[in-house]
């Protein structure tokens, strides 16, 4: 773990979840501070410290590294067989690495119980478009070229500041980015092919960096024959045993019905042989570590949405 966004909603979540402990919160650069000198919003909810080492008396690791740092680290040190590890960047998402399952709970739910193996955690970007797509993909629906646009919040882009997360620069301003070659193109491809076994359409996806602080609003745009209540229907089957994702059937979701949650709201409007879904998840929750906490609970035979019950911050 480190001392990032992600790893600060991580505690933040364990620390109220009603079946885990926190044994132990590593950080290099932080070892023997108070993790609420980091983390400010923990403080008078934890006593809890940074250790400067690691310690794997625990029965799950999670890693809230940088891309490429989960790798060196199971490089350097040994985790012992019987825990597992639930890897929050990018480097095992892919099939060819066999000791990790991809954690989408909405895709491998039922691989995740039955091989009980190491998690890699879905992007966030990767996880709005996938649950936007994946009932289309699961009927073989997909047939036409895919428009994706996606605007994230600042939190997306990590605590360690860049030209385009100062405030300065975010503020008031909007900028497309990676256009057409974001990383999370390949897992959202590689998910779509495990469903729709023949080929898929292109994926056009242009990210964009919003104004804001925390959430993805994801627009994507197909070209679709079945009708508007035929779409509904095989969205609610599909999530029909998926208690995060939820369907609206009048208008088009917002953000702030997300803000804080572990939900995805996805919205339906079909338009003259067009479909536009919309699919809104919190980028620090649903799209990173509340969906962490959903794969731990499911590794570990707990209730799916133990400890992910929160409220929507509103206003």
């Amino acid at each position: 773990m480190d001392a990032g966004y992600t790893a600060g909603e991580l505690l933040r979540i364990v620390i109220r979840h009603p079946f885990a402990e926190i044994v132990s919160v590593h950080s290099t650069s932080n070892g023997g501070k108070p993790i609420h000198s980091v983390h400010k919003d923990l403080f008078g909810e934890t006593d809890l410290v940074f250790s400067s080492e690691y310690s794997f008396d625990c029965d799950v690791l999670f890693l809230c590294v940088g891309h490429g740092e989960a790798i060196k680290f199971l490089e350097l040190n040994t985790v012992p067989e019987h825990v597992h590890i639930i890897d929050l960047s990018q480097d095992f998402r892919y099939a060819d690495n066999s000791d990790f399952i991809y954690g989408l709970p909405e895709l491998h739910k039922s691989e995740i119980i039955k091989h009980q193996k190491h998690i890699a955690n879905p992007g966030c970007f990767a996880t709005a478009i996938q649950l936007a797509l994946l009932p289309l993909a699961n009927d073989n629906f997909l047939q036409s070229d895919i428009h994706i646009t996606g605007i994230t919040g600042s939190t997306g882009a990590g605590q360690s500041l860049s030209t385009t997360s100062h405030y300065s620069w975010r503020s008031n301003n909007v900028q497309v980015y990676k256009p057409f070659t974001h990383q999370h193109c390949r897992e959202i491809s590689a998910s779509l092919r495990y469903l729709q076994h023949n080929d898929i359409p292109e994926l056009l996806f242009i990210p964009v960096r919003g104004n804001f602080t925390r959430g993805i609003h994801t627009s994507i745009v197909m070209k679709m024959s079945l009708s508007e209540n035929a779409l509904y229907t095989l969205f609610r089957e599909y999530y029909q045993n998926h208690p995060f994702v939820h369907i609206v059937e009048t208008g088009l979701p917002d953000l702030k019905m997300v803000t804080n949650t572990n939900k995805c709201i996805i919205g339906l409007q079909y338009h003259n042989g067009s479909l536009l879904i919309v699919s809104i998840i919190d980028n620090l929750v649903k799209g990173a570590s509340g969906q962490a906490i959903q794969n731990m609970n499911l590794l570990f035979g707990m209730p799916e949405t133990s400890g992910l019950l929160f409220k929507p911050s509103g206003f």
